[in-house]
């Protein structure tokens, strides 16, 4: 079977990533009015579905409205609040503790920078790009979160499973104008048709491109395989 160049998979990312703008819109999940609810909602969104967050955040934006409100807040009330998005008491900790330090270091302003974000208590990489992409426009680098790292794989663009490399590999496959929009939109695509346990690759127009579809169809339908070449991965 033939071994997929670095070339020719840049070139099956680009349809996929064209397939996906007809497809979803380029619209975070989160609910949120100014960067530092998402800040706020990203770190409530580990291990716990957008959709659960969404029905915390209201009440808790309108009992914390700036990083002063919860940087003064009661650690017992916040993870009260907070308590069904599961981890609340981590969680409780790493907002109050990020809001202090947004509060000292950055004026009350959310930073924009990978480097003062990643710098706060409890922010990864993953939640200080999806800030700056969403938030400022800034591509910093590709959100990998479940959905995408699981399509990702099912695609395959990357045999990573680490969040940071399978990060490394999207971004050598995209350009950077497209690294905010094309995790979106993955994340749409993972809840609406390529599902976790039944994906719905009889109705999904990214199966001529995706390998990973064969595993799913009729044998008829199934597309030619592909052998996914693996470049070492540099986390950047």
């Amino acid at each position: 079977m033939p071994r997929e160049s670095l070339v020719a998979r840049q070139q099956r990312a680009q349809r996929i990533s064209r397939a996906l703008k007809r497809l979803h819109p380029a619209k975070c999940a989160l609910t949120h009015e100014n960067p530092f609810q998402l800040l706020v909602a990203t770190i409530l969104s580990a291990q716990c579905t957008d959709v659960r967050v969404n029905q915390v955040t209201p009440t808790l934006f309108a009992k914390y409205e700036s990083a002063k409100d919860f940087a003064d807040a009661s650690q017992a009330d916040l993870e009260e609040i907070i308590r069904s998005t599961g981890f609340f008491r981590s969680k409780a900790r790493h907002i109050i503790a990020a809001s202090r330090m947004i509060l000292e270091k950055h004026g009350g302003d959310v930073p924009r920078t990978i480097e003062e974000l990643t710098a706060l208590d409890g922010i990864g990489r993953k939640t200080a790009n999806v800030v700056l992409g969403t938030a400022f426009g800034l591509a910093s680098g590709v959100v990998v979160d479940t959905h995408v790292g699981r399509l990702a794989r099912r695609m395959q663009l990357t045999r990573n499973t680490d969040p940071a490399k399978v990060e490394s590999d999207l971004m050598e496959l995209l350009p950077r104008s497209q690294w905010i929009e094309f995790s979106h939109r993955m994340i749409w695509h993972g809840r609406a048709i390529c599902l976790a346990r039944r994906p719905r690759c009889e109705s999904c127009p990214l199966v001529p491109d995706c390998p990973g579809s064969r595993d799913h169809l009729p044998v008829r339908a199934v597309p030619p395989r592909i052998d996914v070449g693996h470049p070492k991965a540099v986390v950047p």
